[in-house]
């Protein structure tokens, strides 16, 4: 009886660490990356460059982990299209991956609705360029999800 008993205990011991070490791991798809846009060197560490618009956001790797020290660029073209030093910024992601970006409503020119470019760069991951089109909100959020670079 005893034996059956310790059996018994060590399986639902077991058990859990087993189903954890089966669990498939959490996967976020890449954001697609676009491969540049007007990237025009460094941009100064700024979270607010106007107001109108409120992006706030999160970089996580591809199994869903937060990716804390990423640093987010932002640049936006000024009200007659033209891309300036006054249009960029730039965060780093906090422990959570998290970051907040405010600037004015992107406008849309040359056909092109209003937008703001993306770059971020973060240690042992590829660098994302991307877009994001606010439509008129005044807020938004985005999920910023990097692949790891090749070894």
């Amino acid at each position: 009886m005893r034996v059956v008993v310790a059996v018994f205990v060590i399986a639902a011991i077991a058990w859990p660490a087993a189903t954890a070490a089966a669990a498939p791991r959490a996967q976020c798809a890449p954001t697609p990356n676009f491969g540049g846009g007007p990237d025009r060197g460094p941009v100064a560490l700024r979270a607010k460059i106007g107001t109108g618009h409120v992006l706030t956001g999160v970089v996580l790797s591809p199994t869903c982990r937060p990716i804390p020290g990423a640093r987010v660029s932002f640049w936006q073209s000024n009200a007659k299209g033209v891309y300036a030093a006054a249009g960029r910024g730039a965060v780093i992601a906090d422990r959570s991956g998290r970051f907040r970006f405010e600037g004015p409503m992107p406008v849309a020119y040359d056909g092109r609705p209003g937008h703001i470019h993306i770059k971020v760069q973060a240690r042992d991951y590829e660098t994302l360029y991307t877009e994001y089109e606010p439509h008129g909100a005044a807020t938004g959020s985005v999920r910023l999800v990097l692949v790891p670079a090749a070894l």
